[in-house]
């Protein structure tokens, strides 16, 4: 799944390809992705003339503004965004179209389906289920040591279960929680509420320079992600320990282990994370 690096990429490739382009009109081939409104007729019809001004996003959840509208996107396992002319030949897994004034299509494709998208009047969508409930953003001055010390002390989960907790802080999933606590020295299994002012520190330090690491670089190209113009990220080749298990730690030399928390697979170095 695309997390905050990834879909920030997604982001800054979509401005460019759709500022200012006017929709002409909308298909969808896949009713179940459109959440709200819940009558698909509504969500084709408002959008509609309207024109794509600006592009945002809150933790994984792309953002598309038209002139009224906040449409919030979710791409979930496979969800991906391409530009098109209209007389290119569309796929099976395409689910959703913008068809554009100008001869060009925003085409939304989803092997798997999971996608979604929430359409709501500019202003609405912060109020509204899915962004209304979601932890700050690791990359502003939101996020803040005291913050993830508080939410953290409050939980008595796993650490990487309770840093999956999009509530806690948004964007991370289990690539960069893996990256980061390799980089804190922290075992995944380790307590939630169990670290040391020195730890947190840590921990809050390599969230962010992370995060900020794999934006720069485009994201990390895992299994089918690519950015909306196809081109792949880098910061997988500056993975420490995701998806890296039974090699050896770049690090110490150590042979990397993986153990199942919380439900999902999780690498680690068992020398620089001691438990």
């Amino acid at each position: 799944m695309p997390e905050m690096p990834e879909v920030e990429t997604i982001r800054r490739t979509l401005h460019e390809l759709i500022l200012n382009k006017k929709i002409e009109s909308v298909s969808v081939f896949w009713p179940k992705i459109i959440k709200h409104p819940e009558e698909v007729a509504q969500f084709k019809d408002a959008l509609v003339g309207q024109t794509f001004i600006n592009t945002g996003r809150r933790g994984k959840y792309l953002i598309l503004y038209s002139d009224d509208f906040a449409l919030v996107s979710h791409l979930r396992m496979e969800g991906k965004y391409g530009l098109f002319k209209n007389t290119d030949e569309t796929d099976k897994h395409t689910h959703v179209i913008f068809h554009f004034t100008d001869g060009t299509e925003l085409r939304y494709k989803d092997v798997r389906k999971f996608g979604t998208m929430h359409l709501y009047l500019k202003g609405q969508e912060y109020d509204c289920l899915p962004l209304s409930q979601l932890g700050p953003e690791p990359l502003s001055d939101a996020f803040t040591k005291e913050i993830l010390a508080v939410k953290l002390s409050k939980s008595k989960r796993h650490l990487k279960t309770a840093l999956l907790d999009q509530k806690i802080v948004v964007g991370l999933g289990n690539i960069y929680v893996d990256e980061a606590l390799f980089r804190a020295r922290i075992h995944p299994e380790r307590r939630a509420d169990s670290l040391s002012d020195l730890e947190l520190t840590r921990l809050y330090k390599e969230i962010i320079s992370t995060l900020a690491e794999a934006v720069q670089k485009g994201g990390s190209t895992i299994r089918s992600y690519v950015n909306s113009q196809g081109q792949i990220g880098m910061f997988q080749l500056e993975l420490f320990v995701y998806g890296r298990n039974g090699e050896n730690c770049k690090v110490c030399d150590s042979e990397l282990e993986r153990i199942v928390v919380g439900g999902r697979g999780t690498v680690f170095c068992p020398s620089c994370q001691k438990k």
